[in-house]
């Protein structure tokens, strides 16, 4: 039996939502959710499980659907094609009811026995808990990559988590209100909520070595997260206002085509001959860019604020009336 936490997290009272997405884990389904379900049971009595198929090529959809009989609270959420991991979380967050849900994944690398743990460091008051895999399973290349993106991650978005990559976290409900989350972005969830204003902390968590099931782990995976790195830090500092962005470098662009062009015009007072030189085209072609980056900005300025008419880049975490 696991323990039960009901002092820190009130389990009488509070909702749990397990969300986990599943793509081609047949071998895993009945293992993986019994054992959440023994953990589910011991503390915490008020649950959901939302499994999100993602278009599976194997049998892990009818076997979701033959444990569902027996699980009341085990909900299968049917994607129509394989739109990737981050679509499954986004679509199964909109799902879960929860006053926390915890983010799991489905090839039972990932320990349930750590979740009570971790919703009990939500008492602390933080709003998330990220899991930290600190003596990873992983093998050697892949311990290498993930470290790469870690640091990459450290110096663009900033954020304070050794193991963005952990699917495992613990979330308070009103974390996911109005998270958009499309591409690879469920790698920044910390980063999202951290910007968002949410408190984060890290729970280091059990992690075990993949027995069933084939990774779908590859390089390709990799680019495209550091694009969507790219997109998070500029969503982070200039959603709300992408004209300072755009209208910065076009100024530098236009105030160093003028400068060149003026320069250049000194020489022609002065009798020579400009016409043919190179730096006539850059000056031109400089200040013909950052009037476009100009322009741009202000187009991108005022999207922004059609957007933010009805999704605020603000979280309100209280009204003190």
């Amino acid at each position: 039996m696991y323990p039960v936490y009901p002092a820190e997290v009130e389990v009488a009272r509070m909702k749990l939502s397990v969300v986990i997405p599943a793509y081609d884990e047949a071998e895993n389904v009945k293992p993986l959710l019994d054992e959440l379900y023994e953990v589910l049971d011991a503390s915490f009595p008020e649950n959901e499980v939302l499994v999100v198929d993602d278009g599976s090529r194997d049998d892990t959809l009818r076997r979701l659907l033959e444990e569902k009989e027996n699980r009341p609270t085990l909900k299968v959420i049917e994607f129509q094609g394989n739109f990737g991991q981050t679509a499954a979380i986004d679509a199964a967050f909109r799902e879960a009811s929860g006053d926390v849900i915890v983010l799991l994944d489905a090839d039972m690398q990932n320990d349930p026995r750590d979740i009570p743990r971790m919703v009990a460091r939500l008492d602390d008051g933080y709003d998330v808990v990220c899991g930290w895999r600190f003596d990873r399973k992983d093998t050697l290349g892949k311990r290498f990559t993930s470290r790469g993106a870690n640091l990459l991650r450290k110096i663009i978005l900033r954020d304070d988590i050794h193991d963005s990559g952990c699917t495992l976290k613990a979330l308070r409900g009103e974390c996911v209100k109005g998270l958009h989350l499309h591409g690879e972005m469920h790698r920044f969830i910390p980063a999202l909520l951290q910007w968002r204003g949410f408190k984060i902390t890290e729970e280091k968590v059990n992690h075990r070595s993949r027995h069933r099931g084939k990774t779908k782990y590859n390089l390709f995976r990799v680019g495209r997260g550091l694009m969507d790195m790219l997109v998070v830090r500029f969503w982070q500092k200039y959603s709300a206002r992408p004209a300072h962005f755009f209208g910065f470098l076009g100024l530098l662009s236009s105030m160093a085509g003028f400068a060149i062009c003026a320069y250049l015009a000194v020489l022609k007072l002065g009798g020579e001959s400009i016409g043919d030189r190179p730096l006539l085209l850059l000056g031109v072609l400089g200040i013909i860019i950052g009037l476009q980056f100009i322009t741009f900005g202000l187009l991108a300025d005022m999207l922004a604020k059609i957007f933010f008419r009805d999704a605020r880049p603000y979280v309100i975490r209280r009204v003190h009336d």
